[in-house]
């Protein structure tokens, strides 16, 4: 397993800074972006599109992998912005992967929200750059909506603050202990899809998120035998699973998707939490850090702690 590059130093983003939003995978309703810009804006920050972000097709696509590639760029070399934001998840990011310079971003490092699809992105930026991953809310996603964005899990990763998430951010018991580590994952669909190529996830020996959408028990349960047995859950410290949004039949029992995690994982003793909503979620998406030191308790009282990225000076 290669070594992950160092933790590029962030600075605080200033209430009031420039957002850059652009769209690296599928385009969005314009009804959603316009009232997703608006929520920005009465929060105080400056958002602004891509110059490619509005493009629609070729088929899911906003835009050739070229356009999406060189707003992806401009977005992190524009000095006037300090966030980078995703229009939405959808389909298509993966095309960018073959030609991110990585080294151009990393010469001018700045938060990325995003999730779903642009898992691959965000991680392989994480690896290789030490860039963290911000696995939070999406413009034409989340910011649309009235109740879409967790506040203060946003504020204080923009403010590089520490973080407690529990109950109220749906996180509850599966399996008991605590285990603290580095946190990494994303969504589980995409990091299997990405096993086998040039950007395997590096999961091993972390703190690990997973959530999807719309994956049913046995497909999730397949999606965690893969990993297994492709080595990625080797000496990873504990599990926390997002809320698995639409993860079980309509009517069916909740219990079916718990007992198919536990037994898909059974033999790992590590700690299992579920229900933490970020990502594919049904109302305030929590911002997670990929890359920051945790900590997971799991028990009477479940709870996900995110460390400062870096000791106050």
């Amino acid at each position: 397993m290669a070594e992950s590059a160092r933790l590029l130093r962030l600075p605080p983003v200033a209430d009031g800074a420039r957002v850059r939003v652009i769209a690296p995978a599928s385009f969005a309703q314009e009804e959603r972006v316009e009232r997703g810009l608006a929520a920005l804006a009465a929060l105080g920050y400056q958002p602004g599109l891509g110059v490619n972000a509005a493009e629609r097709g070729p088929l899911y696509f906003a835009g050739s992998a070229a356009q999406r590639l060189a707003d992806f760029h401009a977005a992190f070399e524009d000095g006037a912005a300090s966030v980078v934001m995703s229009l939405r998840g959808g389909y298509g990011s993966n095309y960018l992967l073959d030609g991110l310079d990585v080294a151009k971003i990393a010469a001018h490092p700045k938060p990325f929200f995003a999730y779903s699809d642009l898992t691959g992105v965000q991680l392989r930026l994480l690896d290789e750059a030490g860039l963290i991953a911000f696995h939070g809310p999406m413009l034409a996603a989340d910011f649309y909506l009235e109740d879409g964005v967790h506040l203060p899990s946003f504020r204080a990763a923009l403010r590089n603050e520490a973080c407690s998430l529990g109950a109220e951010e749906g996180l509850r018991w599966l399996r008991d202990g605590g285990a603290r580590g580095t946190l990494y994952g994303g969504c589980l669909s995409i990091l299997v899809s990405l096993l086998g190529t040039p950007w395997e996830p590096r999961t091993e020996g972390k703190l690990l998120f997973v959530e999807d959408v719309g994956a049913k028990p046995y497909q999730i349960d397949r999606m965690l035998w893969q990993l297994r047995k492709a080595g990625k859950l080797d000496g990873v410290k504990g599990f926390v699973f997002g809320e698995m949004l639409d993860c079980v039949s309509p009517g069916a029992d909740w219990k079916l998707l718990e007992e198919a995690i536990l037994s898909a994982l059974d033999g790992l003793d590590v700690p299992i939490a579920i229900g933490l909503r970020s990502g594919h979620v049904s109302r305030q998406n929590v911002t997670l850090r990929f890359g920051v030191e945790a900590e997971l308790t799991v028990g009477k009282e479940t709870q996900l702690y995110l460390s400062a990225p870096w000791k106050s000076e």
